[in-house]
This record gives C-alpha cells, structure tokens and sequence, in this order.
C-alpha cells in the first residue's frame, strides 16, 4: 500500500503546482514511454521517430517510414515496473493503423494488519494499465492526422475503475522539411469512479449503545476524478544534415489539466543512419521537480530482413535516484540508407 501511495503522490506532483495536487485520477498516464524520446527529454511530439509517437503525438504516426514493433521497459519509482508495447502498420504511403498497451504494474505485497503485523501470509497487487487503438493519415504533403482510442484501468486488490478516452494530434512539416511543428491533446473522456468488493465494511451505526446489530454492512461511497487532460505543443529543427551527422533540436511545451506548465528540450545526434545519441531536460521552467537531466544512446542492426534497434535512456529523478528505460524495436523491411 505504501508503495502505490508514494508513486500515486509523486506521479500527481511532478512539476507540481500545489493547487493542483490530487485533482485528477491515473496520473500514470503522464510518466513518459519510449527510450528515445525520454532520451530528448520527452520533447517528442514533433519527433514522431518511433511508434512511441502514439503515446506522444498520434499525428506523427503516418510519417513514420516502415510497419514497426516496439517493446519497452523501465524500471520506474520504488521497485515498480513500466511496461509499453506498440505497434504501427503502414497501410499505404498516407495512412497508418497502430495500438499500444502501456502498464505500470506495482508488484505485491504481504496483507497486515491489527493482529497480525508481521504479515498474515496474503498479498496485495496493484495495476495500471491502457490499451490504446490507433489512426493516422496524411492530409497533405505537410499536414498529418492521428487519433486514439484507449481504454484506461487502474485497480489495487480488489477495487478498481475504468473509462475511455480519446488522444488527437497533428503534425505539420515545412516544405524543406528542416521544421516540423506538432502538437496533441490526450485523455479527453469521462471520470473514474473507483468500484470493488474492498469497498464494503462493517460497521457500528450506535458504537456508544449495546443491544444493537454492531456489524451492519455499509459500502463506502467514492468519489468520481477526472482523468488529467494534457496538451502538448512542440517544434524541431533540424541543425545538421550531411552524410555521416544529422541532428535535430527539439521543444515541447507539456500543460497538463493538473500541474502547471512546464517545458521538455532535448537534442538528438545520429551517425551514419545508425547510431544516435540524446541529451534532454524534462521540467523546465518548475524548480520544485524532481526531474532533470535526460540522457539516451541507441543502435541498429539487421537480422532476417528484419531493422532492430536498440536504445537505451536514464533521467534523473531527484530522491528517487535515476529511471532507466531500455527499448526494443522491429521494423518490417529494410529501410533504405
């Protein structure tokens, strides 16, 4: 129980503005997935280099070059676990199909109570999760389109709430294509009301009489949060582009319904088409954040008719020490250098 409190707290106060604090529900959905663009800081959404960018920016997803698999995992606050997996299948060369499931899966834990605080030899677990269906298309040559349509979960023992919501983002490339503009807004949808059989106790309605039934059963009544609304809006310029170096500058402005506003910068370096670095900061703009310095490496490489690439990033996280998150990714087909 304590470890879902401390990260539930953490998780709502990233960035925090105190007003603001516990104001919405699964403040999970803003931990950030995806080696790379945590790599950048989470500057992403004008990125939209891996199938991270439905999470990030879905109106990204129809640029992305090749049908892909990413598989990603970090090892997040208190000996949790944040897991995510996507995909995009390239239909034509203007539209895309695509779905994710991101998880934050808590672990276990041994029941106490009154009598028996050493342990009374059940567990608890919790989980967080989203499963996410995806759409995108290019409008023009510089416009494009995406949307998500995801189901959000959130569950300790045996209570639990869900409810649907819905991601909308557009990407915007200038005619040179060294200026691409993005921006998303996520999680617009209905309240979460937490449900469950933990909610029923019992109870003494006259604990000051005797002669009464002192073992009514009552079930506590919850209330509904929203789930926090994020908006993201965020520019990349690309600095170097010859033969051997390409990089890219990357800004995003994040404002979410529940903090106040912050910005992610990061910068990417890639040689030869293969290889890449990432240098970012996440939280700008909020001195009491506990995060900082992002920093990402990664590579590529054939097998089978199959681009692999791996990557791998580490962010600072204040008391919590540093979060590394190490990605997978299977692109169907080889790319052209």
């Amino acid at each position: 129980m304590k470890k879902v409190i401390l990260i539930t707290m953490l998780l709502s106060s990233m960035s925090i503005n105190q007003s603001k604090v516990g104001s919405s529900a699964a403040a999970f959905l803003g931990s950030g997935v995806g080696s790379r663009a945590m790599g950048m800081g989470g500057a992403f959404s004008a990125i939209g280099g891996d199938a991270s960018t439905l999470y990030w920016n879905p109106g990204a997803m129809a640029n992305i070059q090749k049908s892909e698999i990413l598989l990603s995992k970090a090892d997040w606050l208190v000996d949790s676990d944040l897991n995510f997996i996507s995909s995009v299948i390239k239909l034509n060369n203007n539209r895309s199909l695509g779905g994710y499931i991101m998880q934050l899966d808590y672990g276990k834990e041994e029941i106490t109570d009154l009598n028996n605080q050493n342990g009374t030899g059940q567990y608890w677990t919790a989980m967080d999760y989203v499963l996410g269906v995806a759409y995108g298309s290019k409008l023009s040559e510089r416009f494009s389109f995406g949307t998500v349509g995801k189901f959000i979960s959130q569950r300790i023992h045996y209570t639990s709430a869900s409810t649907f919501a819905l991601d909308l983002g557009l990407l915007y490339k200038a005619k040179d294509e060294k200026v691409c503009i993005g921006m998303s807004i996520a999680n617009f949808g209905p309240d979460l009301t937490m449900d469950g059989k933990d909610l029923y106790k019992k109870i003494d309605i006259d604990p000051d009489n005797s002669g009464h039934n002192e073992s009514l059963v009552a079930k506590l009544k919850t209330d509904p949060w929203p789930l926090p609304l994020f908006f993201r809006v965020g520019t990349a310029v690309q600095i170097i582009n010859t033969n051997f170096l390409k990089g890219n500058l990357a800004v995003d402005t994040f404002i979410p319904s529940d903090d106040v506003e912050i910005i992610n910068a990061g910068i990417e370096f890639t040689i030869l088409n293969r290889s890449n670095v990432q240098l970012g900061y996440r939280g700008l703009g909020n001195p009491s954040s506990e995060e900082g310095l992002t920093f990402g490496a990664g590579t590529m490489f054939y097998a089978n008719g199959f681009e692999i690439r791996l990557d791998y990033s580490m962010r600072t996280f204040g008391l919590f020490g540093n979060v590394s998150n190490i990605s997978l990714t299977f692109i169907l087909g080889l790319r052209e250098l």
